[in-house]
């Protein structure tokens, strides 16, 4: 009895430590992309009012993402700005926002101006979630994901998410909201943006802010809700009224003539920011 005793306190002590390889967090994340009307531009008949004055109506919307990226950033130190024209060692090629590194990875501006900046901040991805999915944005599915190695972190804080999107395809219509009107009556569009090929650039990359520490003072499992919400704010920097119609007014956004619109539309989509939902517990 008195040796079992001995060795009674040991027992419980290693009862209570974590496995060995045991992740600090355990992911469980999941992805829904919407086309999100605003209430404050609502013009009636399912209409949304633009900056412009003009008011468009989503008939259908579907999105693809590739993956999405979760990052973790360490270290510290100024940023240091760099040439795109000439990029930094370990790069081979900068534009649209960011680089790709030499191990095929795509990395933003501003992370490799912090690299560069002296104090040894650093931005690695913890984990990658592959979505391959084509979403009806209009439905708004909640789709559950997969994590890539795998969805147990060790001690890191996620910091943001990037996001790859690699086709985009939307059909509406288009109406002035102006007395006189800048045309008559309406006009339907269709707009797609697609990747020209597997290796070729995504069509956007989208990159959203995130605070998930993964640690030992917050609770293990980790509801993560990443949300993309496209608003009716994509088509505030197009002039309609200038815009090339086809036979039936019918604006083929992707026809030579409507390059000006179909830019703006992509510059837009570019700036949107990605949102998530966290919610922890215990496993």
């Amino acid at each position: 009895m008195r040796r079992f005793l001995q060795w009674l306190p040991v027992a419980l002590l290693s009862g209570c430590a974590l496995d060995a390889g045991e992740g600090f967090a355990v992911l469980e994340p999941s992805v829904q992309a919407a086309y999100t009307p605003l209430p404050r531009r609502d013009a009636g008949d399912g209409y949304q009012a633009l900056a412009s004055d003009f008011q468009v109506r989503m008939d259908s919307a579907t999105v693809s993402l590739g993956s999405i990226d979760l990052l973790a950033s360490s270290g510290g130190g100024g940023a240091t700005s760099f040439d795109p024209s000439s990029p930094p060692p370990g790069y081979t090629l900068c534009h649209n926002g960011h680089c790709h590194s030499t191990d095929g990875a795509l990395v933003d501006y501003e992370d490799i101006e912090a690299q560069l900046g002296g104090g040894g901040s650093t931005t690695s991805t913890v984990a990658n979630l592959p979505v391959d999915s084509e979403f009806d944005l209009l439905a708004a599915p909640t789709v559950g994901l997969t994590c890539k190695p795998d969805c147990e972190l060790s001690r890191t804080n996620v910091s943001s998410g990037r996001w790859s999107i690699t086709r985009l395809k939307m059909t509406g219509s288009v109406r002035d909201g102006r007395v006189p009107a800048r045309f008559t009556g309406v006009r339907t569009f269709r707009f797609t943006a697609t990747m020209a090929s597997a290796e070729a650039e995504p069509v956007a990359i989208l990159k959203g802010d995130l605070d998930v520490p993964s640690d030992r003072e917050n609770k293990p499992r980790v509801e993560l809700g990443l949300k993309l919400a496209l608003t009716p704010e994509l088509f505030d920097a197009v002039d309609w009224s200038v815009a090339n119609v086809d036979a039936g007014d019918v604006v083929n956004v992707n026809a030579f003539e409507n390059v000006a619109v179909h830019t703006a539309l992509l510059q837009k989509v570019g700036e949107v920011s990605p949102t998530a939902e966290v919610n922890r517990g215990a496993r």
